[in-house]
């Protein structure tokens, strides 16, 4: 386990504290409108039960979908809450409420701050099918490291929608130099559980590895403020 076990009432712990910690975080973005019986739903379910079952704290945003499929697996990998669940959910007109398997959650009026926050808390992210709000997640994330306002992250692509958008990327941007073939460097496609884990662990080792020789733990710190 990456963690040892943690504070009984999980609703004394707030987001403030949480971004104050080096804990190691895989954030997961994807749609809300996801059904609980559909196959991606299903996925993403035992990919975050995967997570918990390693101590890794689990970020989304908070609400339905593919959010709560993260949240209600980290929670049946993790049942004695040795790593956090944490939403940072958004107000909307259709999607206010954070899901039930949220032990630390963040309420946000603007879909900037939220980002920001996002970022704040990750250290691999992943992208799973969605919609217009999963590919801001995704540009927001990659420009960031881009311009070396956070240290680069893996970004994971775990859906098949992903692979023609990166040739999209590949056929223009990159083909017009819009781009450098260095942008994509954080950039992996995973076709299954096993890979993203894989790229996971890969990335929590470098972590320790950081935190053995840093006081400050983290080296991607973000600054939301």
């Amino acid at each position: 386990m990456a963690k040892q076990a943690k504070r009984k009432n999980q609703n004394t712990h707030s987001l403030a504290s949480e971004l104050k910690k080096d804990d190691f975080r895989v954030t997961i973005f994807g749609s809300a409108r996801i059904q609980k019986g559909d196959e991606i739903y299903k996925r993403v379910f035992n990919l975050a039960k995967k997570i918990g079952h390693h101590g890794f704290d689990i970020v989304t945003g908070g609400g339905p979908g593919m959010m709560e499929a993260a949240n209600a697996g980290h929670h049946s990998g993790d049942p004695n809450h040795h790593a956090d669940s944490i939403g940072l959910t958004i107000k909307l007109t259709t999607e206010n409420k954070g899901n039930k398997h949220l032990e630390i959650k963040k309420h946000f009026n603007k879909f900037s701050k939220r980002l920001d926050n996002f970022m704040a808390l990750s250290n691999v992210v992943v992208i799973t099918p969605g919609g217009i709000g999963t590919c801001l997640e995704l540009f927001y994330t990659w420009q960031l490291i881009q311009v070396k306002h956070v240290q680069p992250i893996p970004i994971i692509l775990y859906g098949e929608m992903w692979t023609e958008l990166i040739k999209w990327v590949k056929k223009y941007s990159l083909r017009d130099g819009l781009i450098s073939k260095s942008d994509l460097d954080w950039i992996h496609i995973a076709k299954s559980q096993t890979q993203v884990m894989k790229i996971i662990l890969k990335e929590h080792e470098k972590y320790l590895e950081y935190k053995s020789t840093h006081k400050n733990g983290n080296s991607h710190k973000y600054n939301p403020a």
